[in-house]
């Protein structure tokens, strides 16, 4: 059994990995950016390392400062998670170069189905139908046009190396086929760090589909539960279920059979993901996840396995410790899993939400679980995912999951931040979504989220409100973090320097437009972020409703419209220019 793991991420997941370890007595190690000194995942771990840096690829995109940090630590072990080096086989031979393992599939195997492109080839090869695309990288916009007139519109453009819906673009019409791309290569390459790209149809009405899967290094693969994941916002998933509801008979089986055929193609060990898109009762493969999901704790309170114990062990050399036909007896009810995101869902926009938690308080009860990268106080940053944290919740059968989900919901509170939690209820409460009539496109295209507002701010604390007279602060000697507890007076902290002048509140707009207010020529971005791409000129004419900047929040690309007709008068930003909420971008007369 390994005796230290080091977690290359940050975050829910870094939690996740620590609690696990810590349960079988494993030492572990966190490893932090600028912005997450204090963060939770570092406060729990049982050490931790500054790896430098602001922005994803300045820290925990950093190859070197892991390594030197592994180095230091003496790890010999390193859990990945998701997103960031979770799916980069360079990255998985830098470690076992080291002699450490990795807590993952063979960099081989990461390789072929980490590559969305190459894991089609290889479903291919197991057996599996795939949906018509490229089965090589698209290069060009001239491809993709070629595609479009061949299969017809609307066509998805897809990041190679990504998953979660970064780096994914439905292009609708040629017209949009340059601008669809860019965006797609630049969202993967700030997200995985490559941007190379693919193409394939798009169906009108499915559902996603995925089965969790486990492998050994002695050869043994088993299908632990299939999951639901449809209920979707820009391809990104907001409710996940486990079992997958409501399909023909025989399908789920079906499934579980061709994601074994697939892992079992590139010799895949560890924990992955096969994603299937289902239709008209039929199913076809999408892509391999070649790391652990972020819905996988939906499989594991169905079955009572620990998948995260699972990797572990079987990084270690162990075998799995499940036959198929003893995972099968384990599965027992339904389970949800509702992910708590720092957006604005007013409106049906979904507008990132960064900023500081005021305060969270966490649902309890009967068949209730939360797993959370964050508590009271902590800051949720513009340069990261913006996922909060997961409510898990698991019922006797799915009605009385939803009712307890929705109940769990109710109870949680969140304040500082807007969160994704209104439309989750609204989802939740929908008849289609009851009676499984929804789809990935169902969440943008039907549910009706127009009554959903921005939350209030919470009130000023009281004078009543005295701090704890002992306090805790962090130093760094060499790079390795520590925690310190002090006893100090009992009188309000005050930060050296001088004041800084209060950030300009946000106004409240819809969709991506920007603020402006009274109809003004003022264009305002509705949160903190980074401009990507001005898309006007001064002296340029537009239009009311018209794209003036890109902005990235969060690693997502929003587009900041126009609200009024004119002529740009006056240009405030640049590419690469970080902006709060309520600076005016653009001036138009």
């Amino acid at each position: 059994m390994l005796k230290k793991i080091l977690i290359a991420n940050r975050g829910e997941i870094a939690v996740r990995v620590i609690r696990a370890a810590r349960e079988l007595g494993i030492a572990t190690v966190a490893v932090y950016s600028e912005l997450d000194r204090n963060a939770l995942h570092v406060r729990l771990a049982d050490e931790a390392y500054a790896l430098g840096g602001t922005t994803a690829a300045e820290s925990y995109l950093n190859t070197e400062a892991i390594l030197d940090a592994i180095e230091k630590s003496g790890a010999d072990g390193v859990h990945p998670g998701y997103g960031f080096f979770s799916e980069n086989a360079d990255f998985a031979r830098a470690i076992t170069a080291k002699g450490v393992a990795f807590i993952g599939p063979p960099p081989a195997a990461i390789d072929e189905m980490g590559d969305k492109v190459s894991s089609r080839k290889a479903a291919l090869r197991g057996g599996a139908p795939i949906v018509p695309g490229t089965t090589e990288f698209v290069t060009t916009a001239d491809e993709i046009r070629a595609f479009g007139a061949e299969f017809g519109y609307p066509i998805a453009i897809k990041a190679a190396f990504g998953g979660g819906g970064r780096g994914m673009k439905v292009v609708r019409s040629e017209a949009e086929v340059q601008e669809a791309m860019e965006s797609a290569q630049r969202e993967s390459k700030a997200f995985f760090g490559r941007d190379e790209i693919y193409i394939e149809r798009y169906l009108t009405w499915p559902r996603h589909v995925e089965v969790q899967i486990v492998g050994d290094q002695q050869g043994n693969v088993v299908w632990v539960s299939t999951r639901d994941c449809s209920a979707q916002r820009r391809h990104q998933k907001l409710i996940e279920e486990a079992p997958s509801y409501g399909m023909a008979p025989g399908v789920e089986e079906a499934m579980g059979e061709a994601a074994i055929k697939a892992a079992k193609a590139v010799g895949y060990y560890n924990a992955g993901t096969v994603e299937f898109i289902y239709q008209d009762e039929e199913f076809f493969f999408l892509e391999m996840n070649t790391r652990l999901q972020v819905e996988h704790p939906v499989t594991e309170v169905i079955t009572g396995i620990d998948l995260v114990e699972w990797q572990i062990r079987v990084a270690s050399g162990e075998s799995l410790p499940m036959t198929q036909e003893e995972v099968a007896a384990q599965r027992r009810g339904h389970a949800i899993e509702i992910r708590i995101n720092a957006e604005n869902p007013a409106g049906g926009k979904f507008l990132p939400s960064p900023g500081d938690i005021t305060k969270l308080v966490a649902p309890d009860g009967f068949g209730v679980r939360f797993d959370a990268g964050y508590e009271s106080g902590d800051t949720v940053s513009q340069y990261y995912d913006n996922l909060v944290g997961k409510l898990i919740v698991w019922g006797k059968d799915r009605p009385t999951a939803i009712a307890r989900t929705i109940r769990a919901l109710e109870e949680m509170v969140v304040e500082g931040i807007a969160t994704t939690i209104p439309a989750d209820l609204a989802i939740l409460r929908h008849p289609d979504f009851q009676a499984m009539q929804h789809s990935t496109k169902w969440v943008e295209e039907v549910l009706d989220l127009s009554g959903i507002e921005a939350p209030k701010p919470p009130a000023p604390a009281s004078d009543d409100d005295v701090p704890l007279v002992q306090r805790s602060t962090t130093v760094e000697v060499n790079g390795k973090r520590f925690a310190v507890k002090m006893w100090v007076p009992d009188v309000p902290m005050v930060a050296a320097g001088p004041a800084k002048a209060a950030k300009k509140p946000a106004r409240s707009s819809g969709g991506g437009s920007g603020a402006a207010g009274a109809g003004s020529g003022n264009v305002e971005v509705p949160m903190q972020g980074t401009i990507v791409k001005v898309l006007v000129e001064v002296g340029q004419a537009v239009e009311a409703g018209q794209a003036v900047v890109v902005l990235e929040a969060m690693k997502m690309e929003n587009q900041i419209n126009a609200e009024k007709a004119g002529t740009v008068k006056e240009i405030k930003v640049a590419a690469g220019d970080t902006v709060g909420a309520g600076d005016v971008v653009v001036v138009i007369e």
